[in-house]
């Protein structure tokens, strides 16, 4: 409601003059100065000036001295005085006459008072009257009454009418920060469904740009709640310092989520001792979010029992992450009978991880029929992991057709392990086009396989090249070559000897002989092989013998042929037939064939 009408206050009725001075001195020359106006007006009020009556009236109701502002505004009112009308309803709906009240207002507002419209107006709203509410409030607005746009704007909104959205700009125009915050809202939304607005730069962009200019009005006007939206959309932008500004702004104010945002904020910034700090202070205010981050901190610091209380605190404020969390927490420690319990209770609220989370500990558990339902239902509700989990489920059972429709829906949501499964499939069936389309998205998600299955299909397409000296570089890297790169860089072995072997191509030496020794360590039996041939024509043959010796030991024919071979020409035969033997066992059938002749050979030279 309203408090003073139109002559609100002293310094709208002209007649207060602030003197000048030092801080102090204004203050005790603004009492005197008050309490002798105050004293004017009521010597003024008993000589019969209702305008008198009814400034003196409102100043005594603004302090509150209900008894004194009552017989100045009634003598003010009965001369027709609309502002004390509208004050002396004020009055009384603060005694408790709500009716009284009305009536007052009711005459001040035909007098043509906007603000005591506005009260009228708010008072049929409050009783149900919705049609006598939006009368009384048309009235206010139209006259400019900020809060009777405001409140009109409120109430067309709650009932979806059109003419809400105009209202709330009148409102917000003239500085009614609520109502900025609530132009801006609605803004946000429309821009966010893709709606276009009326006039000039019509699409979500322009919507968003305008949302933004109100959040900020209403920010700059000390609205918590706007700081914090726009912080958020400087944070999204990438206006990091600018966002933490109004975090801490709207922090101050007591807005919870502002604090756990700044505690984000400041995080990632590397700052963890300040980011616990507003984490702490958002989680004392009932923040659930940020009880979970400060849970998650203590957890990394392996103080489980705080990480514990924590979590605990975020499910006390209705989180569901909270029991997400607790499960992780069991799970981590070996606690698997309470992490299904707080798995459970997640995903019954409705947390898809946490029922992606369910499934896999059920399906570790040999339960595969209690998982089945879990991961669909974490699938449906959106998580890809559980997309993935369930193709891989259908795909041990042997029933690919639905293992691939998990896979193509998680590979469409970016999962870079399914849509390499995709694309092994896709493989299989003959269809390359599709194939390479999967594989790509699977290598640019980071898969390994993925990058090294691509390179393999690319490197199938590309005609041969000739071939050139070792330490003549020619030819230029090719695409297939940079996913096999991309693949080796990431530790796939495979990929680490093919990049060693199209090095080896190209004549670079050196290049060919660091990726071949990087796969031999890594256990690559084709690795240690092909080091040991270049190590062979540098001239380093006892080297070479070495990785020959490494591969063979893992099952590599042609190495045991080599390291045959070797021993045969150093005279050690019976070494030699030794690997010879090793030859023939491990193939392929033109390796044991060549070692069975040497073989032979050498046990003629032995019994000789």
């Amino acid at each position: 409601m309203d408090v003073m009408g139109e002559k609100a206050t002293l310094f709208e009725s002209g007649r207060f003059a602030q003197s000048s001075g030092t801080e102090s001195a204004r203050d005790e020359l603004a009492d005197m100065g008050e309490a002798a106006e105050e004293t004017r007006l009521a010597l003024a009020a008993q000589s019969g000036d209702a305008e008198a009556a009814s400034v003196l009236g409102a100043m005594l109701l603004r302090r509150g001295e209900l008894d004194a502002a009552e017989p100045h505004l009634r003598a003010a009112t009965a001369a027709g005085d609309r502002a004390a009308a509208n004050n002396l309803g004020v009055l009384l709906h603060q005694r408790g006459y709500p009716e009284e009240a009305a009536g007052w207002w009711r005459v001040a507002a035909v007098a043509g008072s906007a603000a005591a419209a506005h009260a009228l107006g708010r008072y049929h709203r409050e009783r149900g009257d919705e049609p006598a509410a939006e009368y009384w409030l048309r009235q206010s607005a139209e006259q400019g009454h900020v809060l009777g746009a405001y409140a009109l704007a409120d109430l067309l909104e709650h009932r979806g009418d059109a003419g809400a959205e105009d209202w709330m700009r009148s409102a917000a125009e003239r500085g009614h920060r609520e109502a900025a915050y609530r132009l801006a809202r609605a803004l946000d939304r429309a821009a966010g469904h893709g709606e276009e607005r009326p006039g000039e730069g019509n699409g979500p962009d322009s919507g968003a740009a305008e949302a933004e200019q109100w959040y900020r009005q209403a920010a700059a006007r000390g609205h918590r709640k706007a700081a914090l939206q726009l912080g958020a959309i400087l944070e999204r932008r990438g206006e990091l310092k600018e966002a933490g500004r109004w975090y801490l702004t709207s922090a101050k104010d007591g807005e919870p989520r502002a604090a756990c945002a700044l505690g984000f904020l400041l995080r990632d910034a590397g700052d963890t001792q300040s980011a616990a700090v507003w984490w702490l202070r958002a989680a004392q205010e009932g923040d659930g979010n940020a009880a979970n981050a400060l849970g998650a901190l203590h957890a990394e610091r392996g103080e489980t029992q705080t990480a514990e209380r924590w979590y605990r605190a975020a499910l006390d404020a209705g989180d569901d992450n909270g029991a997400y969390n607790l499960g992780l927490l069991c799970a981590e420690q070996g606690r698997t009978a309470q992490a299904e319990q707080w798995y459970r209770r997640a995903a019954y609220a409705g947390h898809r991880e946490a029922a992606n989370a369910l499934a896999i500990l059920l399906l570790q558990g040999g339960d595969a029929a209690g998982a089945e339902p879990w991961f669909s239902k974490a699938a449906e509700a959106g998580s890809v992991d559980a997309a993935f989990n369930l193709g891989i489920l259908y795909a041990g059972r042997g029933e690919e057709r639905m293992a691939l429709r998990w896979y193509e829906r998680a590979a469409a949501a970016g999962h870079a392990e399914a849509a390499l499964q995709v694309g092994i499939a896709r493989l299989r069936e003959g269809d390359e086009r599709e194939a390479e389309r999967h594989l790509r998205c699977a290598a640019g998600g980071g898969s390994a396989e993925g990058a090294y299955r691509l390179a393999t299909l690319l490197d199938a397409r590309r005609p041969p090249e000739p071939a050139h000296e070792l330490g003549e570089i020619v030819h230029e890297k090719t695409e297939c070559e940079e996913w096999y790169e991309r693949a080796a860089t990431q530790g796939h072995r495979r990929a680490q000897v093919r990049v060693g072997m199209l090095a080896a191509a190209r004549g670079d030496v050196v290049e060919a002989a660091r990726w071949y020794r990087t796969a031999a360590e890594a256990g690559s039996r084709n690795g240690a092989f092909n080091l040991g041939l270049l190590l062979a024509r540098e001239g380093s043959e006892p080297e070479a013998a070495v990785w020959w010796s490494r591969a063979a030991d893992a099952g590599h024919g042609r190495a045991a042929l080599r390291l045959a071979l070797v021993y045969a020409r150093r005279g050690e035969l019976a070494e030699g037939q030794r690997w010879a033997d090793r030859a023939v066992e491990l193939g392929p059938a033109e390796v044991a064939q060549r070692a069975g002749r040497l073989r032979d050979a050498l046990r003629e030279e032995l019994s000789a």
